[in-house]
């Protein structure tokens, strides 16, 4: 069984947490908050509903910390914690509406210029466009590594549902990419005029 090393540090965090100490307690949400709130912001579009996600993912967390037997990474224990948070938020909600019709795309986008000239913000920004269903299959699928069996089950929709939706994210991302590209073309364009 793999073991990792732990740095005294977030051993005493562990340790404190486990003993309700709420410093420790504190500490650990300073540490992780803010990755988690943007593992939260991949799935759920508005921030303060993100933020809702990211303390109630925090809550559990703290109430199920026994539950860290310290095999893996802690920091990835918290990311499934709020995964499934956000999911079941997701699910609450009923903001994850599957849509019917999927738009082709014209032409494919030229990646090699956009990847020059795009940052991972605007990638991510890009993502965030996506219809909820769409963003939800496309990060648990390309992000988080899940297989279309795996999200179906957390989803509770059929594998094909799954697999749709990812095309469908697909070709919404192409869509994005090309009008990125007219932009960054129209941009060069102006430039050398």
């Amino acid at each position: 069984m793999l073991q990792i090393k732990r740095s005294k540090t977030e051993e005493k965090l562990l340790e404190g947490c486990q003993k309700g100490d709420r410093k420790a307690q504190r500490d650990l949400y300073d540490k992780y908050a803010p990755l988690m709130f943007s593992v939260c912001r991949r799935y759920i579009s508005d921030s303060a509903e993100a933020e809702d996600v990211l303390v109630c993912g925090f809550t559990k967390v703290l109430s199920k910390i026994d539950q860290f037997k310290g095999d893996g990474s802690f920091e990835g224990w918290i990311r499934r914690i709020m995964v499934n948070e956000a999911l079941s938020y997701i699910r609450k909600n009923k903001s994850m509406y599957l849509e019917v019709e999927i738009e082709k795309a014209d032409r494919e986008p030229d990646y090699r210029q956009i990847q020059d000239q795009l940052e991972v913000e605007d990638l991510q920004k890009m993502i965030s466009r996506l219809p909820s269903g769409y963003r939800t299959v496309f990060n648990l699928y390309a992000i988080e590594g899940f297989s279309h069996k795996e999200i179906a089950e957390k989803l509770g929709v059929s594998e094909n549902t799954s697999k749709s939706q990812l095309s469908r994210a697909r070709t919404h991302l192409q869509k994005f990419l090309l009008q990125a590209e007219e932009y960054l073309n129209d941009k060069l364009i102006s430039n050398e005029g």
